[in-house]
């Protein structure tokens, strides 16, 4: 007979995917769901806890945040979501990134010197309501610290003061993640071992080419963000700008994007997503789904995170499970007839499924 003390499971993994964290022997769901732009500001409360819900009974085991996004106000929701749901800890994985702080002035309250570091993930985990996250990013390289003081912080975090389990990188150069790599093992310190960058169909250069050797010597992770490019692969975008869209909602934050998107260069892109949605109809799904198909086939892709503000988006996203084995090499070759835009250098690296 079980002990009235064992932990019952909540969580049921349903048909995802799950792929190690880098180097590690942590498993994350192919797809997460972040916090970016979205929860703590245009979506509080109770759809919040919806979402997780919804995140997590379709098999997603990772959330991602960041100290910075909406001032911590993310963190805050995320937290009250996660008390509500009251999952057992060993089930899920976390991520939080420190760097940009949360607004305040003093000037100890970001960056990544040893200090910010520490007390600014403590700040973190009080309002994710944690003793720990799974993972903790560098959100930037910070070039007033000293690389060896970074490692350090990062490694005193995780080795002395357990605040969570590794480290990462976002949005880090690949010399610098070397760099990084290099003297932690001089020191006997702890290297990072995943980035968080964007990737996705038009934005491939660093992904596919700078990080090759990282994925190739160290077997770094990755969890990439904005796999829609902010949603200009959804086809939302291509007659103009709907005013329930995030481009209309954070119109200031997003006003180069839109610039560039009106623009000749905007245009061009809206054409090839309309070429993209041809095929997404031939295979019976839609242009979404192979987008984020388009991303889950490349093999050095950890975790692919997910924006939504209902619901029913993860439910949609999630379908772009049985649209990988649809991805053929035939399919692959005819999306990058499309997009014409593979970096020079790139290898073969898509999946077989």
């Amino acid at each position: 007979m079980a002990s009235s003390l064992s932990p019952v499971s909540a969580f049921d993994p349903k048909d995802m995917e799950f792929r190690y964290l880098g180097p590690t022997g942590l498993k994350v769901s192919l797809f997460s769901l972040g916090g970016w732009m979205t929860y703590g500001k245009h979506v509080t409360g109770n759809p919040v806890t919806e979402c997780l819900k919804a995140a997590w009974d379709h098999g997603i085991n990772f959330f991602d945040t960041a100290e910075s996004y909406f001032k911590g106000e993310s963190e805050i929701a995320m937290g009250e979501a996660l008390k509500e749901l009251n999952w057992p800890r060993d089930e899920f994985v976390i991520s939080t990134k420190i760097f940009f702080g949360t607004g305040r002035k003093e000037p100890n309250t970001r960056g990544l010197s040893k200090k910010h570091l520490v007390e600014g993930l403590k700040e973190s985990l009080k309002r994710l309501q944690l003793d720990y996250v799974d993972i903790v990013f560098a959100h930037r390289m910070d070039p007033d610290v000293p690389m060896k003081e970074i490692v350090e912080g990062f490694t005193q975090i995780i080795r002395n003061l357990n605040l969570a389990y590794y480290w990462g990188t976002s949005e880090w150069t690949a010399a610098q993640i070397q760099e990084a790599t290099f003297i932690a093992e001089k020191y006997n310190l702890l290297a990072p071992v995943v980035e968080q960058p964007q990737y996705n169909m038009f934005v491939r250069e660093r992904f596919e080419v700078e990080y090759d050797p990282l994925f190739s010597s160290l077997a770094y992770g990755t969890t990439v963000w904005s796999p829609l490019n902010s949603g200009v692969l959804t086809g939302k975008y291509n007659d103009g700008i709907p005013d329930d869209s995030r481009f209309a909602r954070e119109s200031d934050f997003f006003k180069d994007t839109i610039s560039k998107l009106q623009g000749p260069e905007g245009q061009a892109k809206i054409e090839k997503v309309k070429k993209l949605t041809a095929i997404a109809e031939k295979l019976e799904t839609t242009i979404s789904a192979v987008a984020l198909a388009w991303c889950a086939k490349n093999k050095n892709v950890s975790s692919i995170i997910l924006g939504a503000s209902k619901p029913e988006q993860i439910a949609e996203n999630c379908k772009a499970l049985k649209v990988i084995p649809k991805l053929t090499d035939e399919v692959m070759a005819e999306i990058e007839e499309i997009l014409q835009n593979k970096p020079q250098g790139a290898r073969q690296i898509w999946t077989q499924r």
